[in-house]
């Protein structure tokens, strides 16, 4: 924009004040009203620029002023359609100019009203209203979404915080509304025992459905219907995101794919993660590979099979079997677990600062001592725990083939400091409970199993395998460590009658920026493995533990 003199707006009407609230009503057709915030938004300030002046940079807090006014600007725009002026009035006019002019054209929504929430600092929620047609089928449609307002680096002028999020809160950026025939016709996913699963009955089975829809629905015998879906771009599909139906406007007829669920385990996880937010489950067969149950507190992301975060003293599962295997540590035997260990010019240090003095390594195992691990980093290769993590325990190739899109787990090649913070599932490490299950199945049958939710014959694809197998001497030991965690560890107290035919391993993962650590539990009784997480929850044995433990006593 070039420079110009800012005046005063002289208006011939002022908006009519309805307790507290500022009504404005847009005209056109089929446009209906938009309601503002309480106490309006103000007239510019009058003040003209001195000539040949740079003005001067805004800077501070906003304003509620200029919060609202930024946020009315822009939604007043997108209403009447004038979708110029609206993407002007965002941090990313390409990007919201893209996507607005396909909201319409598209998606073919017309007859948009916009209602405003009440401001909460720089953000404002807003309702969306309109209706969706294509060719001789309509319908209304409506959800709820909210933008942010922020200054811009330039000038400090107030703009809305573009995000695809903004126009429909299931858009990440990239992604793309269309409406039409889709190309995927619907699917009627099945239980193991037949019985159908819907996102109604299980809140968490709402990404699976959309995941088993776009890998089976071509194939499964249904046709197409009429919808409006979120079509992911290639940052969404890196994540191995589904497409996403939002309105069925015609209905097509589904195909049918069984599934492994198990509906009574599947109830039960969806009860155990609401009870705690950010919570995620999985429970699986460890003889098969099997998924029985899948559930996260979140139903609009899949962090149990999707999820990337570090893992935490979980990982000394697998770390424990690789020092075994390479002489540095043996169940029985002394091993060492001071306070403090500093290795490649970092510090590491146990919680609460504990040291164990003259145990064993099953103590430390079971204490979750971390410098008992870090203090072996200098008799390891940098890609020692990579290699028995993909060679062992089929983590991090990138190719398993669980019937929806997965994420399988991530042990970098690294050195130094960041070598040893992997030990103890920090560093580069990443995993999900779907992975973490999979790795206390692995030491309950001694050989991996690739999970699955879609019985590998009914698309003839092939599982994924591990390379070798734990020697007997290092399986039972490692098996030793998990029972005796089990039994008198940090694990003792959610595991409290579940045994003697189990294992378990505890983990609490910093994330920067957050208050309390993500709390991890793998663990397996009989022949179910399982593991979760819970979110900046806290230690792993108070607040994961309990939810894979009443799954394993669901289970049997």
């Amino acid at each position: 924009m070039g420079k110009r003199r800012r005046v005063a707006e002289r208006r011939n009407k002022r908006p009519a004040v309805v307790a507290g609230m500022v009504a404005v009503v847009v005209g056109g057709a089929g446009l209906g009203a938009y309601a503002l915030y309480g106490g309006g938004a103000a007239a510019e300030d009058g003040s003209a620029a001195g000539a040949g002046k740079k003005p001067a940079v805004k800077t501070g807090p906003l304003s509620a002023t200029e919060v609202t006014t930024a946020a009315r600007t822009f939604l007043t725009a997108w209403q009447r359609g004038e979708v110029a002026r609206a993407a002007a009035a965002t941090d990313d006019p390409a990007a919201a100019t893209a996507l607005l002019t396909g909201y319409a054209k598209d998606a073919h929504v017309t007859g948009v009203t916009l209602t405003a929430g009440t401001r909460a600092g720089d953000k404002v929620p807003f309702s969306v209203k309109g209706t969706v047609s294509y060719k001789k089928t309509a319908k209304p449609l409506a959800y709820s979404s909210a933008l942010a307002v922020v200054r811009r680096a330039s000038d400090g002028e107030p703009l809305v915080d573009w995000h695809a999020s903004v126009v429909h809160p299931d858009l990440a950026d990239g992604d793309t509304l269309v409406t039409g025939e889709s190309g995927t016709p619907p699917v009627k996913a099945l239980d193991k025992h037949g019985g159908e699963l819907t996102a109604k009955k299980y809140p968490s089975l709402a990404t699976v459905l959309d995941g088993l829809r776009e890998k089976y629905g071509k194939t499964a015998g249904g046709t197409a219907g009429v919808e409006l879906r979120v079509v992911r771009g290639k940052a969404s599909k890196a994540k191995k995101s589904s497409d996403k139906t939002l309105l069925e406007l015609s209905e097509g007829t589904p195909g049918t794919v069984r599934t492994t669920l198990s509906p009574t385990l599947q109830a039960e996880a969806e009860k155990q993660v609401a009870s705690r937010p950010r919570a995620s489950v999985v429970l699986t067969r460890a003889s098969t590979g099997e998924i029985l149950a899948v559930a996260n507190s979140n139903p609009h992301f899949n962090t149990a099979f999707q999820g990337s975060l570090a893992p935490g003293s979980t990982m000394k599962v697998i770390t424990s079997s690789l020092l075994i295997e390479k002489g540095l540590a043996s169940a029985d035997k002394a091993h060492p677990c001071p306070k403090y260990f500093t290795y490649g010019g970092w510090k590491f240090q146990n919680d609460d600062e504990f040291e164990i003095k003259g145990g064993t390594f099953k103590a430390s195992f079971a204490r979750s001592c971390n410098t008992a691990f870090i203090s072996q980093a200098g008799d390891l290769d940098d890609d020692s725990l990579t290699k028995q993590a993909q060679q062992v325990f089929g983590l991090s190739l990138n190719n398993w083939a669980v019937g929806v899109p997965t994420f399988d787990g991530s042990v970098p090649v690294q050195s130094k400091a960041q070598m040893a913070a992997e030990l103890i599932g920090q560093g580069g490490v990443r995993m999900n409970p779907l992975n973490m299950a999979s790795v206390a199945a692995t030491v309950r049958t001694g050989t991996f199993h690739q999970p699955y939710l879609v019985d590998p014959s009914v698309d003839d694809r092939e599982l994924a395998t591990a390379a070798r197998t734990m020697s007997s001497s290092t399986l039972s030991q490692l098996r030793e460590l998990m029972a005796y965690t089990a039994a008198s560890g940090t694990a003792a107290e959610a595991m409290s009658g579940l045994g003697p035919d189990y294992g378990a391993k505890t983990g609490s993962a910093e994330v920067d920026g957050q208050e309390k650590p993500n709390g991890w539990f793998t663990a397996y009784r009989g022949d179910l493995a399982a593991a979760g997480v819970v979110q900046a929850g806290g230690h792993g044995g108070d607040t994961a533990g309990p939810i894979v433990a009443a799954l394993l006593r669901a289970g049997g």
